[in-house]
């Protein structure tokens, strides 16, 4: 239900100094309509105090598309001898409006997999996963003499990046705790199919090498494993179990 006209009483709080500010809805609605149309603006919704010298009175928009949202009046006084003057007049949304969503930066929207055929994707120039290549070889010694004579490449993983890669790998499909790696034989690390990265991540990930296996191709914990480990043997026994003793109950047995 639309509220009644506001009332200098009950419509805003103590703050407006001046008792024209919340009694000026009229004044308000007239300044909406000569903006939008008569036929744009419904009905009073409430009033809000800015501060002691102005006010912002709120009604329906009847603008088709523009479900939930109000007008916003704000009117204003420069003192108890000037008049009350319409300060701005917009469209703003309700609590219950339709909006869009909040924008997003494309930096921010990305996500693994949308990178398609000839698609681009510049890193962020304050990218913490990326360092200068003669600054991130955890190697005083190197980083030194790189330094000097300009070798490397330009851009390598920041311990940052390592460690953002390490904890994705590691809680990922492929990492120890994984429902394969649960009910796998043995580790990856004891896999013959097992080829370890170089550098700082060699003790804890490799990729797999055998086509046979669900990970062949991609980055595998040490931990993992799965039913392909390449000391899995076949069993050569019966499939079915076979008891030790057999009774041929075709034959009669010979009473005496």
């Amino acid at each position: 239900m639309i509220p009644a006209t506001p009332t200098t009483e009950d419509a805003v709080p103590a703050q407006p100094s001046d008792p024209r500010l919340p009694a000026a809805v009229e004044h308000a609605r007239a300044a909406a309509i000569e903006l939008a149309g008569e036929s744009a603006v419904g009905g009073y919704e409430e009033v809000r105090a800015e501060d002691e010298h102005a006010v912002t009175f709120f009604f329906a928009a009847h603008q088709p598309g523009y479900r939930g949202w109000r007008w916003a009046v704000t009117v204003a006084e420069g003192g108890s001898d000037q008049p009350v003057t319409i300060s701005d007049t917009v469209l703003l949304p309700g609590p219950d409006a339709l909006v869009a969503p909040a924008w997003v930066p494309w930096q921010e929207r990305v996500r693994a997999g949308d990178l398609g055929v000839g698609d681009l994707l510049p890193s962020d120039p304050e990218d913490p996963r990326l360092v200068a290549g003669y600054l991130a070889s955890d190697d005083p010694a190197v980083e030194e003499t790189a330094k000097e004579v300009g070798l490397g490449r330009i851009k390598v993983l920041s311990r940052v990046g390592r460690d953002d890669a390490t904890d994705r790998w590691r809680d990922g499909d492929h990492g120890p705790t994984a429902e394969m790696a649960k009910a796998a034989p043995g580790t990856c690390a004891g896999c013959g199919f097992y080829l370890p990265l170089a550098g700082s991540l060699r003790a804890a990930f490799g990729v797999c090498a055998n086509e046979y296996a669900p990970a062949d191709g991609m980055v595998v914990h040490a931990e993992y494993g799965c039913g392909a480990h390449s000391d899995v043997e076949a069993d050569s026994g019966p499939i079915a179990p076979v008891a030790e003793l057999v009774y041929d109950d075709g034959v009669e047995l010979e009473t005496r």
